[in-house]
């Protein structure tokens, strides 16, 4: 596990864009937090990571928004989705996108195995601790590389 301190939304920010430069497509990052602990606004910073100029906002009641940019952000978050069922997640993960989940755990069953799990939980009024959780190699080197 590897460890980021933000102390302000810029920063939250910024540690989502510089971990985009990291990614390639195929890579799949799972969310977990509060509401409101900085879930979305981590995911505004990879979309500017990866060129994306739409302004990014929770999905929350569309499940999934797709943006383009230097490889395409597929968001979503699974919160209000009612059971595991099936919804072809699996195309999403196999594509030539970044996936971002938030609330992933509520699909864990059909994550796949190689992944970044990432928590963000709230330290203080602006703070926040963001956790890497690397599933897998490729995952473990980019950590290291991102807190370098």
């Amino acid at each position: 596990m590897y460890e980021l301190t933000s102390h302000s939304e810029k920063e939250t920010r910024e540690i989502g864009e510089r971990l985009a430069t990291l990614l390639a497509p195929g890579d799949v990052i799972t969310l977990e937090g509060d509401l409101g602990a900085g879930k979305t606004t981590f995911t505004k910073g990879l979309a500017k990571g990866l060129d994306i100029e739409r302004n990014v906002n929770s999905p929350t009641f569309t499940l999934i928004k797709e943006y383009k940019g230097k490889y395409p952000l597929y968001h979503m978050d699974v919160y209000r989705l009612e059971d595991s069922e099936d919804l072809g997640f699996e195309e999403y993960f196999l594509s030539n996108g970044i996936t971002v989940i938030e609330w992933a755990s509520r699909i864990a069953d059909q994550l796949p195995i190689e992944r970044l799990d990432i928590e963000i939980k709230r330290t203080g009024d602006e703070s926040r601790s963001i956790r890497c959780i690397p599933k897998g190699s490729r995952f473990e080197a980019l950590c290291k590389e991102l807190i370098s």
